[in-house]
């Protein structure tokens, strides 16, 4: 006598991710068509399956459309960070997304960058604060320089007696 198949605990199936997020089954079938955020693993009958990755994307591509980031744009700041940090393979689950209106900044190991341009965006103080006396201590250790004779003081002024 054949045993049911033991439930997969490694992965999620539809309708459980749609209970955890509270996001629509047309949602995921779009999202997975237009390569937002697709299932990482089918069953043989070709049902999606989503590991616990997925569901951090997943609830990552909600928060951004909630704060009113399109799709496109999630898709397109998506394919950008592959470009830029060519390690990372799912943006999504592998880094901290945040949308400020126009704006998705993605932070990255204490850095954050704007997507678009990648022009950085968090200035650590405490961190140029040390450079800073980095600096002032090299530049103490060097010898001093002479300071140079003003051009003024030294050009046509005689003494008369």
């Amino acid at each position: 006598m054949a045993s049911a198949a033991a439930p997969d605990r490694e992965h999620f199936r539809t309708a459980e991710v749609m209970e955890l997020l509270g996001i629509t089954r047309r949602q995921l079938q779009y999202w997975a068509q237009t390569d937002l955020v697709a299932p990482s693993a089918q069953t043989p009958g070709g049902h999606g399956r989503y590991s616990f990755e997925d569901l951090v994307a997943l609830k990552a591509a909600k928060r951004l459309i909630d704060a009113g980031v399109s799709v496109q744009r999630i898709r397109k700041s998506m394919s950008a960070l592959r470009q830029m940090l060519p390690t990372v393979r799912r943006p999504l689950a592998e880094l901290v997304l945040v949308a400020t209106g126009d704006v998705v900044l993605a932070i990255q190991h204490g850095s954050a960058f704007e997507v678009g341009s990648g022009q950085e965006w968090i200035f650590e103080v405490a961190h140029f604060q040390r450079e800073v006396e980095a600096w002032r201590g090299s530049a103490e250790a060097l010898p001093a320089r002479p300071k140079p004779r003003s051009i003024r003081r030294s050009r046509g002024r005689r003494r008369t007696a």
